[in-house]
């Protein structure tokens, strides 16, 4: 038996001994990855052929991380990742996430694939509750991702319903409101016409202006106790470390930049914060494990190097990114500009084409019609021509009538001396002649003015339709087609020190130089974190928002979160103001203050 327990052990070394490679799976945001890694592989080794594959140079804001028992870890960059608390599973599952956040995205994110990354994240946070945000922002952020996913709003293509199967909310907002899926989308289609020409990069830039004024937005909460035992929050982000209240992560009841603390240390549970000023007591705390500990070491670690190195130099590597992020989006300007002048030009075109059209349109009905007159006066020509001669020949007719009455007339004159009855019958009979003749005569001069009119007619019929021909000439051989050029478009270029750390492996802990701390103290820079004050639009939209939403918002839902923001707001708290008021006291009195909770 003991041989063969012997036997196999020898067979598991060879098949360690075999084995050079492992897999690992990574997750983002977008998608999973699963690369093929050597043993030899340290953290940094993966972490680095992970930013490549991303093409990421701003690698200090991530890290992958695991899951470990009831918390979570992140891979260490000098260790071997099979030597680390890693899952023991084939592929290894680590996840590709923001570790430390900027203060200010705008000023600090470079390329635009960190920005994608951060706004990936960010709008996770948000939906999943992670990060309390308030209904109107939430309307506003959902607006401007789908500019990010969608492009500019076209109603045409845009059909009521496009958004019944995007996830743009999150639960608690929609359940607050008695408001359909349709209210929504129509508030959030309202918001998002409004962003037209923005581009997916300047669309997920804005979400993250708005969501990094959330109280909860970047802030890792762990679990303390202080001297008294009494149980509270830690928060750490990138301005310093808060002290929360179980019940309440929005607004924290003492604060302490990352500029006032010379010394963070722990030893076992025990945690110890040094401020700068060397007069004020250390303030300790207990977590409730050693594993929290070290993350809340690592954590205070990087956020404290990143706040240094905000209010350092550039470095070389940092300018030529800038350099290149400048050119590429002035380049990505002129593309945008030139793509706006061709289609702006097109839709010219467009339009000119159509007036044509409907001009050719016109020419058109108008020949027709010219067409059809010029038919209407070749009838009445003819029906003319033919009314005159009849005329003419009732004339001629009513002539010989005339001159046959007259021939009858002498007749009678000859025979009327045959006697003088005869004779006045014969008087009687004449002047009855010349009577009828009298009336034939002007029945005669009658029908020749009639005949003679009709003849005028005629000519002036055959006066019209050559006009009306000449005009239909005239129409027919119109033509008019402009051909717009198309000029080419501008293409306009767009173109304090802190402390460092010095890290002493007594009891896991490390100190500031003491003479940076002494030029820190006697050198007051502006804080950066003075809240900035959002644009008169951001306001108004929000403020518009909220008026319309108010109305169905149902109050016994609100949630604890719902009740302190409310309240918050109209105390005309907000994150950065809170932040100043609680830095503006003494280092001393905070701590007294923490230790008294």
């Amino acid at each position: 038996m003991a041989s063969a327990l012997a036997a196999k052990m020898g067979l598991n070394s060879l098949r360690r001994k075999q084995a050079k490679t492992f897999n690992v799976k990574i997750t983002t945001m977008d998608a999973d990855m699963e690369f093929s890694c050597e043993v030899k592989w340290k953290g940094k080794d993966l972490f680095d052929h992970v930013c490549r594959t991303f093409g990421l140079r701003e690698t200090w804001y991530f890290g992958l991380q695991y899951n470990v028992k009831d918390t979570v870890a992140w891979l260490k960059m000098d260790k071997k990742v099979l030597d680390q608390e890693v899952p023991k599973e084939n592929p290894i599952t680590l996840h590709f996430l923001a570790k430390f956040f900027p203060e200010n995205a705008e000023e600090e994110l470079v390329q635009d694939i960190t920005q994608h990354l951060f706004f990936l994240q960010v709008k996770r946070s948000i939906l999943q509750e992670e990060i309390y945000c308030p209904p109107e922002a939430s309307v506003l952020l959902a607006s401007y991702a789908v500019q990010a996913k969608y492009g500019d709003y076209d109603p045409n293509l845009h059909e009521p319903g496009f958004l019944a199967k995007e996830d743009l909310l999150p639960k608690n907002v929609i359940n607050l409101y008695q408001m359909t899926a349709e209210m929504w989308e129509e508030r959030i289609t309202a918001c998002y016409a409004e962003h037209r020409g923005r581009t997916r990069e300047e669309a997920e830039m804005e979400y993250l202006k708005i969501a990094q004024d959330l109280e909860m937005y970047a802030v890792n909460y762990f679990f303390i106790r202080n001297k008294k035992g009494t149980e509270l929050l830690l928060g750490v982000d990138a301005l310093g470390l808060h002290i929360y209240e179980p019940d309440n992560r929005l607004t924290p009841k003492c604060s302490f930049p990352w500029n006032e603390i010379r010394n963070i240390s722990y030893n076992d549970k025990e945690f110890a914060i040094k401020p700068v000023d060397k007069k004020t007591d250390v303030f300790k705390f207990n977590s409730s494990r050693l594993r929290v500990n070290k993350l809340i070491l690592q954590l205070c670690i990087g956020n404290h190097d990143l706040f240094r190195r905000r209010r350092g130099l550039d470095s070389l590597e940092m300018q030529q990114m800038k350099t290149q992020a400048r050119e590429e989006r002035a380049r990505k300007q002129a593309e945008r500009q030139l793509l706006q002048r061709e289609k702006q030009l097109r839709e010219e075109a467009e339009r000119a084409r159509d007036q044509l059209e409907r001009q050719l349109l016109q020419l058109q009905d108008d020949a027709h019609m010219a067409n059809e007159a010029l038919m209407r006066s070749e009838e009445t020509a003819d029906l003319l021509a033919e009314k005159a001669q009849i005329a003419a020949e009732e004339a001629k007719l009513l002539a010989q009538k005339a001159a046959e009455a007259e021939a009858e007339m002498q007749r009678i004159k000859v025979t009327a001396i045959r006697s003088e009855e005869e004779r006045r019958l014969m008087e009687q009979k004449m002047l009855e002649a010349e009577m009828l003749a009298l009336q034939m005569a002007e029945e005669s001069e009658r029908r020749a003015g009639e005949a003679e009119q009709l003849k005028l007619d005629l000519m002036e019929a055959r006066e019209s339709e050559l006009r009306a021909k000449h005009k239909l000439l005239e129409i027919t051989s119109k033509t008019a087609y402009p051909s717009p050029q198309a000029p080419a478009p501008p293409s306009d270029a767009m173109p304090a020190d802190l402390p460092s750390l010095s890290f002493s492996r007594e009891n896991l802990s490390f100190d500031f130089k003491d003479t940076d701390m002494k030029r820190l103290s006697m050198e007051i820079e502006k804080e950066k974190v003075e809240y900035m004050e959002k644009s008169k639009h951001l306001q108004e939209q929000l403020n518009e928002l909220k008026t319309e939403i108010e109305s169905l918002k149902l109050k016994e839902r609100e949630t604890p979160m719902d009740i302190l923001h409310n309240h918050n707001t109209q105390e005309g708290t907000s994150k950065h103001s809170n932040f100043k008021k609680l830095t503006l006291q003494s280092t001393k009195s905070r701590v007294a203050f923490f230790e008294e909770l």
